[in-house]
């Protein structure tokens, strides 16, 4: 990923204010010399993470994926994004280390897509997932979704079932990657919606009516066929603005 200038400091206002997110769709196919490339951006650890991958195909995800949050990341707080530092939480959510840590930020992945999530001084959360065949969608929604959620799966047509499903579950784990508890948060302790044409929101947040005025919840739509997203952002944001990241880096 193209670096950004050199100046160190706190993210550029101009590029993101409060109450601004920016969501930033990610392409993960790249060759062996734009992978090597990336390589090269990425820290001793998450490098050692890479190689620890069984398959190929999951390890160029993964440091294409990683590249591609240095460079959004570097383009804010305009310094090279191999020099950025993480904190982890008691969770492992990541986090900028101090000075940029004003800067909040969520990853995720799926087939060849990633989305980067970015926000100034708010907890934020992404989800992608690529729809897929679930011959156990039923037993999946028993285990992870809410009553509530399961009687508007239950009562759809056959044919509205698995995008319903992944409409729920982007929703849920933007949530939970948001709060950074991940699955320390029962999945059934909340609600929101998933029926085809209903705008996303949270119906419920643990009988919670100070935390369901918290948090607002956003369907995303990813530029591939069969893909559901969902965005999660503390507050009310103020503006959602969707760009493309490139090996050659920022494009709108």
């Amino acid at each position: 990923m193209a670096p950004a200038p050199s100046r160190s400091g706190e993210a550029d206002l101009e590029a993101l204010q409060a109450g601004d997110v920016h969501v930033w769709y990610v392409g993960l196919e790249a060759g062996a010399a734009g992978r090597a490339r990336m390589l090269e951006v990425l820290a001793a650890d998450e490098r050692a993470r890479a190689a620890r991958f069984v398959f190929d195909r999951d390890a160029r995800r993964f440091v294409v994926a990683h590249a591609a949050l240095r460079g959004v990341l570097g383009h804010y707080v305009q310094r090279p994004p191999a020099s950025l530092a993480f904190t982890y939480g008691p969770r492992d959510k990541p986090a900028l280390a101090a000075p940029d840590a004003g800067l909040t930020f969520n990853l995720s992945h799926s087939g060849e897509l990633a989305a980067i999530a970015v926000g100034w001084r708010c907890a934020i959360g992404v989800d992608v997932e690529q729809e897929r065949p679930l011959p156990d969608l039923e037993d999946l929604a028993a285990r992870s979704f809410a009553p509530a959620e399961r009687r508007v799966l239950g009562a759809l047509p056959e044919s509205e079932r698995h995008p319903a499903f992944f409409r729920c579950w982007t929703r849920k784990e933007a949530f939970i990657k948001a709060t950074g508890l991940g699955l320390a948060q029962p999945l059934e302790a909340f609600v929101v919606t998933l029926a085809p044409g209903e705008p996303a929101r949270f119906l419920d947040i643990e009988g919670d009516p100070v935390q369901l005025a918290r948090w607002t919840l956003l369907a995303l739509q990813p530029p591939v066929a069969a893909c559901a997203g969902a965005l999660v952002v503390e507050g009310a944001p103020r503006s959602v603005t969707v760009r493309t990241w490139t090996a050659e880096g920022a494009r709108a």
